[in-house]
């Protein structure tokens, strides 16, 4: 469902975080926004924010560029899997959550954060998400060819499973704000 620009009253923000019973997953593309929204979510639901790729990184010990280099994706899926199942059935479980680009395509990772979780897909124009990663270096699936080509593709590839997240929103060239009002929006829609 697409969400429109009202936002919630803090008398209503506070009432939803009242409704939150478990993690709130953000799915979505690389450059979708799914870290910095996260932490401004995070922050209106009074939650503790989790990036998943940096949970990963210190779990590894290593980046997840290094991940990717000396062991292959299959491997950085398994590892990425195994901590997302962590952070959600972990104690305290109401957290948001950023999810890497590519985790929820993942079967056995999408099934687990759909079970367990609030899952936000974070959707965005093309031409948004390549303005966005063009600023960062540091994503491995973008060092070896055209950004603009390789996330068209990507976006076609993923999104049959990022649709399967009940809650999708857009997140758009504008103050981050709006589309945080959004997420608030659709969670308190599904819930």
């Amino acid at each position: 469902m697409e969400h429109d620009e009202s936002t919630l009253s803090p008398a209503e923000i506070e009432a939803l975080v009242q409704r939150i019973d478990r993690p709130v997953v953000l799915v979505g593309l690389m450059g979708v926004g799914k870290s910095s929204i996260g932490r401004k979510l995070a922050s209106l639901l009074h939650v503790p924010f989790v990036d998943a790729d940096d949970e990963i990184e210190r779990a590894a010990q290593m980046s997840i560029s290094e991940i990717f280099a000396q062991f292959g994706e299959p491997y950085f899926r398994d590892g990425e899997r195994r901590v997302i199942a962590r952070l959600i059935d972990g104690p305290g479980t109401r957290c948001v959550i950023a999810t890497g680009g590519g985790a929820f395509v993942n079967d056995e990772t999408r099934a687990l954060i759909l079970d367990k979780a609030i899952a936000v897909w974070l959707d965005s124009e093309i031409d948004v998400l390549v303005d966005r990663v063009g600023r960062k270096d540091t994503r491995p699936l973008l060092k070896d060819g055209n950004p603009r080509e390789i996330l068209t593709r990507l976006k076609a590839e993923r999104e049959p499973a990022y649709a399967q997240a009940p809650i999708r929103v857009m997140s758009s060239t504008g103050p981050q704000s709006r589309t945080v009002a959004r997420v608030l929006k659709g969670i308190a829609e599904w819930l």
